[in-house]
């Protein structure tokens, strides 16, 4: 069991919100692209003072809109 109130102590898998650089360590996906989502509104992201914290639905949802590789493939120029 965790202990609630401990900062660190609760695995990512279980945390209600994560920052932007947990969302990157999480996905593979660099931090600058992360933060070039949230910029863009493509990646919902919310303010709690001065940091920004990212629901794991919303971050599920913005990994579903990213592009098939597939297609990504066939339209890059060779």
């Amino acid at each position: 069991m965790n202990e609630f109130g401990q900062k660190g102590k609760v695995p990512l898998s279980e945390r209600l919100s994560v920052s932007p650089e947990e969302a990157s360590a999480l996905t593979g996906i660099g931090l600058t692209s992360i933060r070039e989502a949230i910029s863009s509104g493509d990646l919902k992201a919310k303010k709690h003072g001065r940091r920004t914290i990212i629901l794991p639905d919303d971050l599920r949802v913005w990994l579903k809109t990213l592009p098939d590789a597939r297609k990504a493939i066939e339209v890059s120029p060779a």
